[in-house]
């Protein structure tokens, strides 16, 4: 008898062991019970391992999935995990903030969300690669001459815009086979970058992995990215941004501009800005100076600035200068993300804007101690990976794509979203912000709706509804609960 060869055969590359739990939660009075599946799925290149894609599904038992809807959910960054929408709003879990939305003292607690969509939809929260626990799969093969694993493009071909997507379409047709859900209605939410990632899916999904998608939302989304980096020479970003400062200056008690009500101030804002403030931006220094001066003194008294500043930056105020400025009295800065949110200026001599967003870098060890929470303890995932919170790395290393024309800057998905209305016409588009939003401010969404080009039926599809509140205008308890409602609505009319 001959002895039987090894097998010379590489060995298929298998993703990490995931976890299956069962749960409950009250919601509304009634008992909603579902399995937990924090899980990997492999991703290929060349039907080759590349990438293992991290994601936590909630499943709600006992309910057909003809009738029960699914929601793929990612945040974005680009380099940002799924835990602020997973653990911040729409999942059965949520971090404790305040009702405004600031942070409390160590550690981050977890308590049950009676606002999670768990109660008109299952969610699934998506890590894209470099986030989360997601990793890519590194080559096995090495070089011949030095013995090293090959680096460089190949190792971050994730991290493009292209590529990006195209590991979504490629997560969700696997999700939904794996799940036996084809026949589920789908649809997919995703928060800042996260909300262009959306607009492009809108299209790519139907379009290019036939996936028929019942709704859109968009949460605090970057549209257009030619907004979001403005120089002297632009016009409309500064148009944008001018409602959302105006605003913090009236909550802070800074704007000299006498209202009867927000609502009357913000549409006052928002008709200067783009009737006498836009004006003054294309002509520059042709608009003669008296009437210039005229300008800055109504730019000044609106975001609570001294005058000689804003003449300093020719009415182009940054944001950074902005929370900078507003509350140095107090020797206070004003959040990025949150305008409301304040915090002491740890350098107050020093000429740039050095302080700690308290926003963002405040609410990390929150969203970090609650995520780690959820999965390691609450559904008992074993795993030695660390989860990616928000890397940097990845944002820093992010591409368009190696085939794009330096010349080509228009970067965007409102062209996708407007192709997906027409492919689709049955699908409904949410979008919304947080008013106090200086990232992603809520006018530019509002300014861009009405050059989409819409017909009336598609018009009648696309809701934009703002909140109070900043970037994650759910950690207000109030905007939490209101958001909620509205999704709920959402949801029946899509269905």
């Amino acid at each position: 008898m001959s002895e039987k060869k090894p097998d010379s055969r590489p060995m298929e590359h298998k993703a990490p062991k995931g976890r299956k739990s069962n749960h409950e939660i009250e919601i509304d009075g009634e008992t909603v019970e579902y399995s937990a599946r924090a899980d990997w799925l492999l991703l290929r290149t060349d039907e080759k391992p590349r990438a293992e894609m991290f994601h936590v599904a909630y499943l709600k038992k006992g309910e057909p999935s003809d009738r029960r809807p699914v929601t793929f959910v990612f945040n974005g960054g680009p380099g940002a995990s799924s835990a602020y929408l997973h653990v911040g709003a729409l999942g059965p879990k949520r971090v404790v903030l305040n009702k405004d939305g600031s942070t409390q003292k160590p550690p981050a607690r977890l308590v049950d969300n009676p606002e999670s969509w768990l109660a008109f939809t299952d969610l699934v929260f998506v890590d894209p690669i470099g986030t989360g626990f997601s990793r890519m799969v590194e080559p096995e093969k090495k070089d011949e001459k030095t013995g090293d694993k090959p680096e460089g493009e190949k190792s971050k071909e994730f991290y493009r815009l292209k590529r990006d997507l195209e590991s979504l379409g490629e997560f969700i047709q696997k999700f939904l086979s794996r799940h036996k859900r084809w026949d589920s209605p789908v649809f997919i939410a995703g928060e800042s970058y996260g909300g262009f990632r959306v607009g492009k899916l809108a299209r790519l999904l139907q379009e290019g992995y036939g996936i028929g998608l019942n709704g859109a939302i968009l949460i605090s989304p970057a549209l257009e990215w030619m907004l979001l980096d403005p120089s002297d020479y632009d016009v409309l970003p500064w148009v944008d941004l001018f409602p959302t400062m105006a605003l913090a200056a009236r909550y802070h008690g800074k704007s000299r501009i006498e209202c009867d009500s927000d609502r009357e101030f913000r549409t006052l804002a928002e008709d200067f800005a783009i009737t006498d403030l836009s004006t003054y931006l294309v002509q520059g220094d042709r608009l003669e100076a008296g009437k210039r001066q005229s300008l800055y003194r109504q730019i000044a008294d609106f975001l609570g600035l001294d005058q000689e500043l804003v003449a300093l930056h020719t009415g182009r105020i940054p944001f950074w200068v902005f929370c900078r400025t507003l509350l140095k009295g107090s020797r206070e800065v004003c959040g990025f993300y949150d305008a409301t949110i304040r915090a002491v200026d740890p350098f107050p001599d020093r000429e740039t804007h050095q302080a700690p967003d308290p926003t963002l870098y405040a609410i990390e060890r929150v969203f970090a101690g609650g995520i780690n929470t959820q999965l390691r303890q609450n559904l008992s995932l074993e795993t030695e990976r660390d989860y990616a919170l928000l890397s940097e790395e990845v944002n820093a290393a992010w591409k368009v794509d190696t085939e794009t024309h330096a010349f080509e800057r228009q970067v965007g998905a409102t062209d996708d979203l407007r192709y997906a209305l027409s492919l689709n016409p049955h699908m409904n588009v949410f979008i919304c912000h947080g008013v106090y939003d200086l990232v992603t401010p809520y006018f530019s969404t509002d300014r861009i709706l009405e050059h989409m080009k819409l017909v009336d039926a598609q018009r009648e599809k696309v809701t934009v509804r703002h909140f109070a509140g900043g970037h994650m205008f759910y950690a207000w308890e109030d905007s939490r609960q209101e958001f909620t409602a509205a999704m709920r609505d959402f949801f029946q009319a899509s269905l």
